[in-house]
């Protein structure tokens, strides 16, 4: 599942800047096609962004990426030296 949700990751974000590149410097487009051009550039920033999270959390999940909480005698160590 991670190895699908990676490929889908890739290819929003390629949409993203093939179609954000073609709205943004194409001089002959109608107003209809750099619409749907940027519409395009959205949906696969917005689908690259969501995939990203999803695998950033799965990677927290599976071990890849270690947590990063303190116990809580030694969160309220830190916080009592800190001056708040």
């Amino acid at each position: 599942m991670k190895q699908l949700i990676a490929i889908i990751n890739v290819i929003a974000w390629s949409g993203f800047w093939a179609f954000g590149y073609i709205a943004l410097t194409s001089d002959d487009l109608t107003e209809q096609q750099l619409v749907i051009a940027a519409i395009l550039a959205f949906a696969g920033f917005l689908t690259g962004v969501l995939a990203y999270l999803k695998l950033s959390r799965a990677s927290e999940e599976n071990g890849f990426e270690p947590r990063k909480q303190l116990d809580p005698a030694t969160r309220e160590r830190a916080q009592s030296q800190g001056g708040l």
